[in-house]
């Protein structure tokens, strides 16, 4: 079938057997979900989306990753492809000022071990969540192992997975598993009187967490997180490339490969332990990871089935709301609503679209067809940039933040190309059902930093989507090719909202320690040249 929406009522006796095969107990504080609307009590539906998307710019250089200080101030750190890091301090709504942001002066800067180059690059930070205390972050990357000898890792291609990668053609290519996927470990520790003060970080590896060799080039995922509950580091991992997913990596249960992964960072195994459970680094299994209930699923394993998981983030008002974009290859750019053990489809089907009939009868599972959670939202590629004739989804974060009260409660997400932002709305609340909406987007009348807009529109010229950034105070940033934007106050680009209030909301406590210069230093010819390639590295990283 190539229905969008697999029904619990055909396929299970009761919601409570789904969920504790898929989720876990449906109870009112753990939901999981099958990607058909289920009517829950005492919801309501939410209010007719706002008008459109106001937005203010506050600096104009290219960053991929945004993640809020952990401890809860009005800063944030900013990280480009090439391996730096940045801490920067964010101005009040209303403020009319920039991003605190001295490109002179990185937090950390790693490019000494990060891979940049047409394919890679340094893909996701993370900091613990008692980074204030503990001083303890760490980036995702890539290298190279004929450059590094501390880059070697297990090949993603073996024999547990019925990989041979002597069967590659390499001809005039790179050797399988050249090239690494990896998750380090550093430390601001030593460099202030506490890490929360710290401006500045040791660029020395306090622990490899993770290495694995990529099979090839593409769809490397490469997004780290911490569980806001559980407090466990989760990796997003794409299908390690190839068309049509050549090897079955996202639907074979051993391989690690087009999965979000599940790790404890906070319990160290011995050498013996990474050895004995055939580990790809030093890091332990969560206890309740699903292999506890399905030994035949890798241990690191917490759902499956997806080609490029770019970007996905926690609901901070609904911490059992977990979302992800992943990616498509031709036909699908999809939304999941991520459980424990799920299975999002690829590479059988590309969001709704049965893409690889044979690959049902080749996993030799009946029940495979049967299982699958499909897209709560989407679009297919010939919805948009017919021009182009492309597309690559972007995932954000469902807007908590009080600027805007008429966007609350929805979930943003763009595609690559920014001419298209869409807010998903679910009603009833709790239901797993969304409707979307594709939004207007403009610039701030008093943007600190003129936007620019679109030869022949007046629509803000944001270059590519890379990704979306949340604050501490839940509000929602676009992190795009022509620099960071923050979502303001609708009133600002003349849109209606009845709930907005004049008086703008308390932000998070002051930073204990700002930097003292309060304007980004222009970009030398060399940062320009970076930039520019960072813009093909990503395209051709979410477009292969």
């Amino acid at each position: 079938s190539t229905s969008n929406s697999s029904s619990l009522t055909d396929l299970w006796q009761s919601e409570d057997t789904f969920c504790n095969v898929f989720g876990s107990s449906s109870d009112s504080d753990s939901l999981c979900f099958s990607g058909e609307p289920v009517k829950l009590k005492n919801s309501s539906d939410t209010d007719v989306p706002p008008k459109g998307l106001c937005l203010e710019k506050l600096g104009t250089d290219g960053y991929i990753n945004m993640a809020p200080h952990p401890d809860g101030s009005n800063r944030a750190f900013f990280s480009n492809l090439p391996g730096k890091i940045w801490l920067a301090t964010i101005p009040e709504q209303d403020s009319g000022e920039k991003l605190d942001l001295d490109e002179s002066e990185p937090f950390v800067d790693l490019t000494d071990e990060v891979l940049f180059d047409t394919m890679f690059g340094m893909l996701g930070i993370a900091f613990h969540p008692d980074f204030a205390k503990n001083g303890r972050f760490f980036a995702s990357y890539n290298c190279d192992r004929l450059k590094s000898p501390a880059c070697s890792g297990r090949c993603a291609c073996n024999s547990d997975v019925n990989c041979d990668p002597s069967t590659f053609n390499i001809t005039g290519q790179h050797p399988p598993c050249q090239y690494q996927s990896v998750i380090a470990e550093f430390s601001a520790n030593g460099t202030a009187s506490n890490p929360s003060l710290a401006k500045t970080a040791k660029p020395a590896e306090v622990r490899r967490i993770f290495t694995m060799g990529l099979p090839f080039t593409n769809d490397h995922g490469g997004q780290i997180l911490f569980g806001p509950e559980d407090g466990y580091l989760y990796l997003m991992m794409g299908d390690g490339g190839g068309r049509n997913d050549p090897y079955n990596f996202a639907q074979n249960k051993r391989s690690i490969l087009g999965k979000i992964l599940r790790l404890d960072i906070d319990n160290i195994p011995s050498e013996k332990e990474i050895n004995d459970l055939g580990l790809w680094g030093s890091y332990s299994i969560p206890r309740d990871n699903p292999y506890s209930e399905d030994k035949e699923l890798a241990q690191e394993l917490w759902a499956m089935g997806f080609k490029n998981p770019w970007r996905c983030s926690f609901d901070a008002a609904r911490p059992s709301y977990f979302i992800c974009a992943d990616v498509g290859q031709d036909q699908y750019e999809e939304v999941d609503l991520v459980t424990k053990g799920g299975n999002y489809g690829w590479g059988t089907y590309e969001g709704p679209i049965l893409s690889s009939p044979g690959k049902l009868s080749a996993t030799n599972d009946s029940s495979l067809n049967q299982s699958l959670i499909f897209p709560v939202a989407g679009y297919t590629h010939a919805e948009i940039n017919n021009k182009i004739g492309s597309a690559a989804i972007s995932g954000g974060f469902f807007y908590r933040a009080g600027t805007d009260p008429c966007m609350s409660g929805r979930y943003l997400y763009g595609d690559l190309y920014a001419s298209n932002i869409w807010a998903a709305t679910e009603s009833p609340e709790n239901s797993g059902n969304f409707t979307t909406t594709a939004m207007p987007f403009s610039c701030a009348h008093d943007s600190p930093i003129d936007c620019g807009a679109v030869p022949g529109t007046t629509m803000p010229a944001l270059g590519y989507i890379y990704s979306f950034g949340q604050d501490n105070r839940q509000d929602i940033y676009i992190l795009a090719s022509s620099g960071v934007y923050r979502v303001v106050r609708p009133s600002r680009c003349n849109y209606s909202c009845s709930k907005e209030s004049v008086k703008p909301a308390a932000g998070p406590t002051p930073s204990p320690s700002s930097p003292s210069s309060g304007a980004q230093s222009v970009k030398p010819l060399r940062e320009r040249l970076i930039l520019l390639l960072s813009f093909f590295l990503l395209e051709r990283l979410l477009n292969w």
